[in-house]
């Protein structure tokens, strides 16, 4: 009997004991090349991060550094708007005719431009294309829109953003000591693009 132990059952437990070994070994192997794996996904992240390049903001300036070269703002007004279309934006309505927008007074209509997040559904006839940075302005009388989904929403132009004409009554505004052209808070810089006048966007007024 004792010759059967040390024949086949010793041998036996020697052989499952350095198998068990090398299946641990095996399991730490393993486990070792997946933490290996999980500190490299970061890094790959990390690197594409760094390749993001912000998006340049609109330069704005405080209304209380601007000058007026007139003493007074210049006012539109008619007595009576024919034909009008009535459009509510936030408890403000509005009165389009004749491709422009009013607001009413003291039994007046004043020339205003819309403010900034106004939807309309169908843009005004005058409009002009305005391609700038992959986007697609419409311009109406100073006023800038883009279309989102089916209708239209005032915004504000970005810098750089180049137009041929502004509106009969624009301002001329001093800034510390360079004078522009104010139109519905907008600023503009007199320019040449190939030899033909413009006006380039070069700030918003903040009114304070």
């Amino acid at each position: 009997m004792r010759n059967f132990i040390k024949s086949f059952v010793l041998p036996s437990l020697f052989i499952v004991a350095v198998a068990t070994q090398v299946s641990a070994q095996s399991r730490r192997t393993t486990t070792t090349t997946t933490t290996t794996k999980t500190k490299k996904a970061p890094v790959k992240k990390i690197t594409k991060t760094t390749k993001v390049t912000p998006k340049a903001t609109t330069r704005r300036v405080a209304s209380t550094k601007v000058t007026y070269k007139k003493p007074t703002k210049k006012v539109v007004s008619v007595r009576s708007v024919p034909n009008k279309s009535v459009v509510s934006y936030k408890g403000q309505n509005y009165y389009y005719s004749n491709n422009k927008y009013y607001t009413q007074s003291s039994g007046r209509y004043i020339v205003i431009a819309p403010k900034i997040g106004f939807r309309i559904n169908v843009l005004p006839t005058n409009y002009n294309r305005v391609r700038f940075n992959n986007y697609n302005y419409y311009n109406v009388n100073g006023t800038f829109y883009i279309q989102t989904n089916n209708q239209y929403e005032v915004v504000e132009p970005e810098m750089g953003t180049i137009v041929y004409e502004l509106p009969n009554d624009y301002e001329k505004v001093v800034i510390d000591g360079q004078t522009y052209y104010e139109y519905a808070n907008i600023l503009y810089e007199k320019v040449q693009v190939d030899g033909t006048r413009a006006y380039e966007v070069v700030g918003i007024i903040d009114v304070q």
